[in-house]
């Protein structure tokens, strides 16, 4: 049978560790989380050396930024699942997600927030659907969706790599035009991956409407992609002022919290119910670390720009390009190491379970920022302090991730109904916009919290913010671990 016509079944009943299918999602992600983390990288320290925004304004326009690309992620996980169909869905955003780099490209300064608008919807449709379709490759008991996860989630730090190294590098030391442009050029990649490959995903994210008449099917798609592109003139306004960003962000988590209750209320099964609530409280953590985390691209970055030496180990390095590719280096690093260790503790029935993995996660996360707070003390008398221990707290921030990340996906789609994938995902990637948004507001906290001029007062507020943050995380880690029964409880037979 030719690989057009694979059904489900034989695309779910493969033979080894992964499904040759996983490969060909992996490289499409690879290459638009190029585009994403060179972009995301780029955006405090553009807004700080172009637009000429203070720390603090540029802070709140990342978090802003970011915000509103994980929560159009929710909206495109929704008509995904309704109207167009995963493929549709990723092809569309994927084409506007060119358009908004190459807007940028061709005048950095003047059309950066027109691009950013075209960006937003872009990786709203684009991003959720990759994640649906790894889930669907497997069958719903399947023990090896862990592992499947565990490597699409390493491999596309590849690109978070990449992307996250060299745009920077373009923009800092060549041209801005050519980062972005060079964003663009690696999506085009991306999208003629997928449509070199897509044929052998057999039905997997086909339209929902697939029985649909074909002309209302199309006037149903054709209303989406309209209504999207003229959503764009709002998100412009909304980003360049970031007290709108405010008011759109708590409407649409009221928004969703409301639908969610509505779908868990409509499934009228307490087993499924109860999942639902479970993997709810694992989206709830997974904003708070988010919040914490995301200083990354935010108040990190400036840190980075302003506060480091360039000495790692031996070398010279530009302290923004270990910021913005560190974090990626280190999962495809520790990774398949993680995995593994799960493996063997498995092997001794003494694998923690997931609850006590994101406690655990948390616990890393709170360590890190420690450190990152620590890197005060290793400062010279005009604030520069040592890349070393900021790399070192990456490291350990990554071992946090690893806890938390990969399994995180892969639990959402084990505790929620299969008509629900696309809503989940979606409320998933709604929690780290709003992890974004609110870390937009911490780093501009720290930013404000700078009384003096120089770079050791401002060594001084942020790091002070980084202890913090250290505490916050801690104290989230350990509620998790004491409540563990409580959620595996609600989590019922899901492991």
């Amino acid at each position: 049978m030719s690989t057009t016509n694979l059904s489900l079944d034989q695309i779910q009943n493969f033979e080894g560790k992964y499904p040759k299918q996983l490969w060909y999602l992996f490289l499409v992600e690879m290459w638009e989380r190029f585009c994403f983390y060179g972009m995301r990288g780029v955006l405090t320290f553009f807004m700080v050396d172009q637009l000429l925004l203070n720390d603090a304004a540029a802070n709140l326009q990342y978090g802003a930024i970011q915000a509103f690309v994980y929560a159009f992620t929710f909206i495109g996980g929704i008509f995904a699942d309704k109207i167009l169909g995963f493929r549709k869905s990723l092809f569309f955003g994927g084409i506007v997600m060119i358009l908004g780099n190459l807007l940028i490209a061709f005048s950095p300064i003047d059309l950066f927030y027109y691009g950013m608008a075209f960006s937003i919807i872009g990786t709203g449709f684009f991003k959720p659907n990759i994640s649906s379709m790894v889930g669907e490759l497997y069958h719903e008991s399947d023990p090896r969706r862990d592992a499947g996860y565990g490597m699409f989630y390493a491999g596309i730090n590849i690109g978070g790599l990449l992307g996250g190294a060299l745009c920077i590098y373009l923009g800092k030391f060549y041209s801005w035009k050519l980062c972005f442009l060079a964003a663009a050029i690696v999506m085009i990649l991306g999208l003629l991956t997928f449509l070199f490959t897509k044929k052998h995903l057999g039905p997997i994210g086909d339209s929902p409407l697939i029985s649909l008449d074909a002309s209302k099917r199309k006037v149903r798609e054709v209303a989406v992609y309209i209504g999207s592109l003229l959503c764009i003139p709002f998100i412009f306004i909304m980003v360049k002022n970031t007290d709108y960003t405010d008011y759109f962000m708590y409407s649409i988590g009221i928004i969703a919290m409301v639908y969610f209750g509505f779908e868990v209320v409509k499934l009228k099964q307490i087993n499924l119910q109860k999942k639902l609530i479970a993997a709810f409280l694992f989206i709830f953590f997974y904003l708070l670390f988010n919040a914490i985390f995301e200083q990354s691209g935010g108040s990190l970055s400036l840190f980075a720009k302003d506060n480091l030496d360039d000495n790692l180990l031996f070398f010279k390095i530009d302290p923004n390009v270990v910021n913005n590719s560190s974090n990626s280096l280190f999962v495809i690093i520790f990774s398949p190491l993680v995995g593994l260790l799960w493996l063997w503790l498995a092997k001794k029935k003494i694998e923690p379970n997931t609850v006590i993995k994101f406690g655990i996660g948390f616990l890393f996360l709170g360590a890190s920022f420690y450190l990152f707070y620590y890197t005060r003390f290793f400062a010279d008398v005009n604030g520069i302090t040592s890349l070393n221990l900021f790399t070192f707290a990456y490291l350990v921030t990554t071992l946090g991730e690893l806890c938390l990340g990969p399994i995180g996906m892969s639990i959402i789609t084990k505790l929620s109904p299969k008509k629900l994938f696309g809503m989940m995902m979606g409320l998933w990637f709604l929690a780290s916009a709003f992890g974004q948004f609110f870390a937009g507001k911490l780093g501009a906290e720290m930013s404000n919290a700078n009384n003096g001029i120089t770079l050791v007062s401002k060594l001084q507020s942020y790091t002070e913010g980084y202890y913090d943050l250290a505490i916050y995380s801690i104290i989230a880690g350990v509620i998790l671990i004491v409540s563990a029964p409580l959620i595996k409880k609600l989590m019922q037979e899901v492991k």
